[in-house]
Parts: structure tokens; sequence; C-alpha cells
């Protein structure tokens, strides 16, 4: 493939590419994306880094736009992104910053088991999740929400569901935000959104959600593995799912209703998927407010996957709770605005951070991560493709120039459309097999779609987010059986 972009990039060191604000008329801040050689020309064969340049238009914009190595072309953004706007000087949040799957995000679930006890029951367990967890488009879930109670739970996220059965007290404490936003506001949620999500609720969903088995086979960093509860050989589980039908409506409605906001407050920017309208707004504060009923929703649509699963593992294994040890490192979003403070030139400033594709990267001690985990740092959990590997890492200090933020997993190489026709006459899962990964999915086109090639390494992802030091290797975890929606 060709590469699209023409425009002007600097080299900043091995780590970092800036676009010079002179680029474009408009652009208030440079643009600049972590990336190695080899990863920037990847970057550069789509519109990403166009994108990049477009971001750094929004009214407010401080310091960079950026993109993550993992970055690809989106919605506006690119996959990817990250821009923080000042709330009190003009700064704006756009629905396109966030995307549609709002709050889709990872959990990493640890265990007791082992390699060697998860070999002779890992068909038995990957048949197990795929019957008892609803995945695919449009699938339903047996726990039904509706009326009142759906709107308590887009308040309590989280919370709602666990009081309400759906795991332990003690998850919410190794949730982002303890699984529920402040600041949600059903009343901004269109009566579209509520029925989209009503039936939703512990369901996977489709694309490229996932549940997947995983064995920690390697360890860099011992004494934040030993904090995490994690060994080399500790079998793990990772949980990838979102907002689902009810995320992609908000998204969908405030992109379309932002684009008036671009006359009503003057806004220009160069392309009408960046509409957007200032934090301080009535039109803001309400996508705000829905915006945080969605993730609030992902978060406890992700618990109660995790209690799904856990209920299987015990089947399987014949083994109660505390002899199996399914306890929860931790969950994090990576597509969402949030309000954080900065200093900016000397001066602490409120930010609406967008987080596109991207995560947040806590550093050791910082307020906000749970206590046990201050020594070390917020993990931050690195998905692959289902043929090569994920990775747990941790924030770092360094991370305050990307308003704490790294990679969220390998990134797109092809399209889904590409994908597919790349594997016709392939069978996906017999492949895996052939390495020892077990993978069931709703659909064979979702297998094409994800094939391991459909994606970058991961691993050149995380050595680059490593090497820029705004993230920390702790250790890697090899796919044993995988669930696709």
């Amino acid at each position: 493939m060709k590469t699209i972009w023409q425009g002007p990039i600097e080299k900043i060191d091995d780590y970092r590419w800036c676009i010079p604000k002179s680029y474009k008329s408009g652009m208030l801040v440079d643009g600049v994306i972590y990336a190695d050689e080899k990863m920037l020309g990847d970057i550069c064969k789509d519109k990403a880094a166009e994108q990049v340049a477009n971001v750094a238009f929004l009214p407010g914009i401080v310091k960079y736009s950026m993109a993550m190595p993992d970055a690809h072309w989106g919605y506006g953004f690119p996959i990817g992104g990250v821009a923080a706007t000042d709330v009190d000087a003009g700064g704006v949040v756009s629905p396109g910053g966030v995307g549609f799957d709002i709050n889709c995000g990872m959990r990493l679930v640890r265990t007791n088991l082992k390699e060697k006890d998860l070999a002779p029951k890992l068909k038995d367990l990957v048949y197990g999740l795929y019957n008892d967890v609803p995945a695919g488009v449009g699938s339903k879930g047996d726990i039904k929400i509706t009326g009142s109670d759906e709107k308590k739970l887009l308040v309590e996220g989280s919370k709602w569901v666990v009081d309400h059965g759906y795991g332990r007290q003690e998850d919410l404490e190794y949730t982002e935000e303890r699984g529920a936003v402040k600041g949600a506001d059903p009343d901004s949620v269109s009566p579209r959104a509520y029925e989209r999500g009503k039936n939703q609720s512990g369901t996977l969903g489709s694309g490229n959600h996932f549940l997947e088995v995983q064995v920690v086979d390697e360890v860099y960093d011992g004494t934040a593995a030993e904090v995490f509860s994690l060994e080399k050989g500790s079998v793990t589980l990772m949980i990838h799912s979102g907002s689902r039908g009810l995320g992609y409506q908000v998204c969908d409605e405030y992109s379309k209703d932002f684009l008036h906001c671009l006359s009503k407050y003057g806004i220009s920017v160069p392309d009408r998927q960046l509409a957007c309208a200032p934090v301080n707004s009535d039109e803001g504060k309400a996508y705000l407010g829905a915006m945080r009923c969605a993730a609030n929703y992902a978060w406890a649509n992700r618990q109660c996957l995790m209690h799904l699963a856990r209920g299987v593992f015990e089947k399987v294994f014949n083994m109660g709770p505390k002899d199996l040890g399914m306890d929860l490192v931790y969950d994090v979003a990576h597509n969402i605005a949030k309000i954080e403070k900065y200093n900016i030139n000397g001066k602490e400033r409120t930010l609406c951070v967008h987080r596109k594709g991207a995560t947040r990267a806590f550093p050791p001690g910082h307020p906000e991560i749970p206590e046990k985990y201050k020594k070390c740092g917020q993990p931050v959990i690195i998905p692959g493709d289902m043929g090569r590997n994920s990775y747990l890492l941790v924030g770092t200090k360094r991370a305050e120039e990307t308003f704490y933020s790294t990679c969220h997993g390998a990134g797109r190489l092809m399209s889904r459309s590409a994908a597919i026709h790349a594997c016709r006459g392939r069978s996906i899962s017999r492949e895996l097999e052939n390495k020892g990964i077990i993978v069931k999915s709703s659909g064979r086109e979702t297998l094409a779609e994800e094939a391991p090639e459909a994606y970058k390494n991961v691993n050149e992802v995380v050595s680059v987010v490593e090497g820029a030091g705004i993230s920390k290797r702790v250790c890697r975890m090899r796919p044993l059986g995988v669930i696709k929606g």
C-alpha cells in the first residue's frame, strides 16, 4: 500500500515524531505521533496522521494532538488518538474523540490455576464460556434491566450489578472509577439508546470483543507482578467489551446534534466528524452526562461478563471461588473523555482529556489508583491479536506528557473487508488450533476480520511505549483459548 501522508513530519527522537502546526492554517498546536520508524510507516499508510493534524484545530487544545503507536484511521479522531482541551478557556468535547463504543475497555482476571491444570480441560472451558456468555451481533443476555432500574444502572455502574449478585464488593476497588464515573445524567440518554441497552447487559458483542484464556509466559518486573498476584505459568482471563448498542446510539445521536454547535459557537474544524461543543455549554454538559451513562453501562457489562465467566470456571474445574482465586487485577477504559487536572505552563488547569483507543496510565503514587497498587503504578492492559500475545504494563511519571495515556492494543493493519478477502479459503480456527489455541466464534467472518495478520505486532507497539517511557512492561500473556463475538 502506498503512503497516503504527504505532509511534513519531523523526528523528535527514536519514538516521537512531530507534525508542525505550520502544516495547516488553523492548527493550534503541533501533532505528536509515538512510533518507531517502521510503525510510523504503517500509520502514514492511511489517514491517521491527517486526523492528528485535524484534531489540532479543536478550540482549547493544549500541548499537542497525539497518536499512540497502534493508531489507525477512525471517525474524526484517529483510533489511538489523545487530546486535552482547557475547560475554562473554551475547551470543547467531541464525540469523535471518544468513539462509538464508549468505554470499550479491558478487564484482567487472575486465577490460582497453572497451565498444566488447564491443558486437559481447555476445550471444555472454551466451549463452556462460549455457551454461557452471550456473544455476537445483537446478542441478548439473561440479565434483564428495564425502567427505573436501567437509570440506576447508568448512574451506579458496576456497583448496581454487584449489589444485585453479579460479583463481589472487592471487584469495585480494582475497577477504574470504582466502576462508575460521577456526573452521569440518565435524562441525557435518548429512549432509543435505552431500548438498545436494556437486554444487552452481560453480553460480549461482536467484532474485536472477546474473552481470552491466557497463561503468563514472561515476567519482566517481578515486584509488580507479585503485587498483582501473577507469576510465570499463571492462568489469566482477559475480557474486552464495551457499552454495546447503548453507547453506539449515544455517540451517533450527539455526533449529528453537535453539527449545529459549529456555527452556534463559531467553531472551525476541517472535518465534520470533529463536531464539538464547549465543555461548559448546555450541549457539552448533556453529551458528557450521556457519555458517562454509557461508560457506567460498559463497566457494569464487563462486571457481568466476569461473573458469568467465574461460574463457568467453577463448573469446569469443580472448584469454589476461594480455591479458584479468580480475582480482578484491574479494569480500565480506552474510549472515554475524562475531566482531569494537569499543570500547564506552571498553572493547574482543568482539562477534558479525550482518549480514543488509548488507555489511562497513572504513575506510582497517584491518588486515583488502588492503595495496593500505589507503589508500582496503575495496571495497563494491552491485548494483542489472538495468535500472538498480550501484555500487562504499568503507568509511569513520564506519561504526564501524554496526559497519562498510552496505547490500547495492537491496532489494525487491515480493514475488516480487506482481512476477509485475505483469508478467503482459509480456516483461521484450524490455523490457530495448530498453534495450540482453541477458538470459538459466533460467525466465520468474525474470525477472518480478526485474523492475526489484520493487526500490527503488539510486541512492537509495546516496545515503542516502553522506549518512550510512557509505560513499563510487567508481564506477557500467551493465548490458549479465545471466544469471539
